[in-house]
């Protein structure tokens, strides 16, 4: 059964966002990695469902890099709304190849998509305000899969995807700040095979980010 698109939170920024809001625009790379998880292929009606363990690897700063952007709509000094888009990956190792596998990858982007809202302590600790935020949106990864001589290289929305952050940031000016976070990502994927079978996994990624900010 396909994930369902959680899209009454995929919606909630927009929706709860006034003209007045003050409106920060943020990029940011990161050191990201991924811990284990189990990965099933449902392949062939007359072949036992597979079922393995895959050590992810992230290799943040190999082409092409981690690296997110999103954009938040402060309704006060401390309540905000936003919209995060995370370039993640995810490449297989030895593990894949035990399994048959010549490829099986997120590598141009294991893409998550959220709407998030923020929650910040302005002049809690002198210039620095720390953040937190949480929110709920879907994946959109570039599946990557060859095994005996069949080959899945395509964009596809896997399914529902959550986040939790936790950061700080420091004003540079009245419009520019920098700031630094830990963000947390679990994606539960379910990728359509060429063979015609489907592939799945609940894939949790961890990044450190630092970033820089533009108010207005």
């Amino acid at each position: 059964m396909r994930h369902q698109v959680p899209s009454a939170l995929v919606l909630l920024a927009a929706s709860a966002v006034p003209a007045a809001a003050e409106v920060e625009l943020s990029f940011y790379l990161g050191a990201q990695s991924a811990p284990h998880s189990r990965v099933y292929v449902d392949d062939d009606p007359l072949i036992p469902d597979e079922d393995f363990l895959v050590g992810w690897e992230g290799r943040s700063f190999s082409p092409p890099p981690y690296y997110g952007f999103r954009a938040t709509w402060w309704q006060s000094d401390r309540l905000g709304y936003g919209l995060d888009f995370t370039h993640s990956k995810v490449y297989g190792g030895d593990d894949v190849e035990d399994a048959g596998y010549d490829t099986l990858e997120f590598t141009d982007g294991l893409n998550i998509a959220t709407a998030n809202v923020y929650y910040r302590w302005p002049e809690r600790l002198g210039p620095l305000t720390p953040y937190v935020g949480a929110g709920a949106g879907i994946a959109v990864p570039h599946v990557e899969v060859e095994k005996n001589g069949s080959s899945t290289y395509e964009y596809q929305y896997t399914g529902p995807a959550v986040t939790l952050i936790a950061g700080a940031s420091y004003p540079l000016s009245d419009s520019w700040a920098v700031f630094g976070e830990l963000k947390s990502t679990m994606s539960w994927n379910e990728a359509e095979l060429s063979s015609g079978g489907t592939l799945e996994s609940r894939i949790v990624t961890n990044a450190l980010n630092v970033g820089v900010s533009y108010n207005f």
